[in-house]
């Protein structure tokens, strides 16, 4: 009988396959980094077959690494970064250009044409979000636009659509032998054209975007059969059972199924999230409205998010664009090296800012230079710029909500970081709580897909599994963080109106 479930998590800098016992605990896994690609300022690109290429190879090193064959894995569940769009050849089974990431900012005039002919508030009334660069629509339009034969193709049914999730359900599937082409409700509520009350793609939105209906993936729930790995994988016949959007998959891994409860990864971006329950809550403070989670034919349930652009990637950037630091890592003991940031503030607004601001016009600073700053005040600055951003959105969560949050759960690759975990605690005023399993968006999609295939038995079984790992309680003065609240603030009005 099988006994592990496995969980593909193809997020915005790698893929990752992670297998994972009955008891929720990590068994094996593999993890391959993919490209950055920047043509030029603004844009950011991802090659398709790289991103299958690797998730092949490191489905088949997490089997190796457990010693374990397709006949141990119930079922297999994907999580993938949002809104990134892949338009590929039904035929040829060929991607017709590269990946345009969520970070990319390339579409604005598209985005201002349609600010002009719909408007954000129409599209925040069917949709949950603003009209933005963000969301996957204008990604769609631009490469049809710009791809030569691509929208006559696209309107002879010839091409298809998906974000990394439908992309790889595709080509599991099968591909041009036969290959799934479908996406669960948290993926399909990012792109701009899915009306958030049914769950349906919008044919009026779809018209306003100049976007076929043909091809844009079938919608379907976070936790069914979705189709079975095609005969030519070394999971061949194992169900597909699982998808969710990384940030949605990181919520349901840390068990907050129901209203009022939260989390907030600290990944590439930083993506909190508070489930509202069967109705969305439209927001007054610059916060998204999505699609929480659908479990088979159940009603789905709904959040609140705040998205921030960049907060791992700040510490990338570090090291690539920089060079302070040689490797990721060396983050936290630079920053640790000076006792606070001696009055420098990074505001890394690279894509515009998002939550709760969504200022398309603002660009990165640095402010409060003096001789007296060295690499070590900027990484601490970079490390607080997260946790200055965090604190924001958490602001207008508490404002729509109305009722404020008493601690808050995290996970993702940041929380190793004590210091930036502790100077979250500081400026929030409230305890941050690091899960035991702090792989929470794999482990997110793994439960997804055991759900739906009776791996576990239910929502109530998987609560059992969360665990604490460790608690961090803010120590530092009101006066002090609201001091530092307030040059935080100050620092960010530097950012706006740098793009004309």
């Amino acid at each position: 009988m099988a006994s592990h479930i496995m969980a593909i998590d193809s997020g915005t800098t790698s893929s990752r396959a992670i297998i994972f016992s009955h008891d929720g605990e990590i068994v094996s896994s593999s993890q391959r980094e993919h490209e950055q690609i920047f043509p030029q300022a603004g844009y950011v690109e991802h090659s398709p077959e790289e991103i299958w290429t690797n998730a092949r190879e490191v489905m088949g090193e997490a089997l190796s690494r457990a010693q374990l064959t397709r006949h141990d894995i119930a079922g297999i569940g994907i999580t993938n970064q949002r809104e990134t769009a892949i338009i590929w050849n039904r035929t040829t089974g060929k991607a017709i250009h590269n990946a345009l990431v969520w970070q990319d900012t390339r579409t604005q005039d598209i985005v201002d044409a349609m600010e002009t002919s719909l408007g954000s508030e129409a599209s925040r009334a069917k949709t949950g979000l603003p009209l933005a660069t963000y969301f996957s629509a204008s990604k769609i339009v631009w490469i049809l636009d710009h791809v030569e034969g691509a929208r006559a193709a696209a309107e002879a049914g010839e091409l298809a659509f998906g974000t990394p999730d439908t992309w790889l359900l595709w080509n599991l599937t099968g591909g041009i032998d036969g290959g799934v082409h479908a996406t669960d409700v948290t993926n399909a509520s990012r792109t701009l054209l899915m009306d958030l009350h049914t769950c349906t793609w919008d044919q009026g939105l779809l018209d306003a975007w100049g976007i076929p209906a043909s091809l844009v993936p079938e919608i379907r729930s976070s936790s069914e059969v979705f189709g079975h790995a095609h005969s030519s994988s070394l999971l061949r016949e194992v169900p597909i059972a699982g998808i969710l959007g990384d940030q949605q998959a990181a919520t349901f891994g840390q068990a907050a199924f129901d209203k009022g409860e939260s989390k907030n990864t600290y990944g590439t971006g930083n993506f909190l999230i508070v489930n509202t329950g069967e109705e969305p809550v439209m927001s007054q403070n610059g916060l998204l409205t999505t699609v929480a989670y659908q479990l088979g034919e159940e009603a789905p349930r709904y959040a609140l998010e705040g998205s921030i652009a960049v907060t791992g990637s700040l510490v990338q950037w570090l090291r690539d664009n920089l060079g302070i630091i040689s490797d990721a890592k060396e983050v936290e003991a630079l920053a640790a090296s000076v006792p606070d940031n001696g009055g420098c503030y990074v505001v890394p607004a690279f894509s515009g800012l998002f939550a709760p601001y969504w200022r398309s016009d603002a660009r990165g600073v640095i402010v409060g230079l003096t001789r007296f700053i060295n690499k070590g005040h900027i990484a601490r600055a970079a490390l607080e710029a997260t946790a200055f951003q965090t604190r924001e959105v958490l602001d207008a969560v508490n404002a729509d909500a109305g009722v404020d949050l008493t601690e808050l759960k995290v996970d993702g690759g940041m929380v190793k970081n004590e210091t930036l975990m502790q100077f979250q605690a500081d400026i929030l005023g409230v305890p941050v709580v690091r899960p035991l399993v702090a792989e929470t968006t794999a482990l997110g999609a793994a439960y997804a897909a055991g759900l739906a295939v009776g791996f576990w038995k239910d929502r109530d079984e998987l609560r059992g599994k969360w665990s604490e790992d460790k608690r961090f309680v803010p120590s530092m003065s009101d006066d002090e963080r609201e001091e530092k609240l307030r040059l935080w603030k100050k620092a960010v009005t530097r950012t706006f109106d740098w793009v004309d």
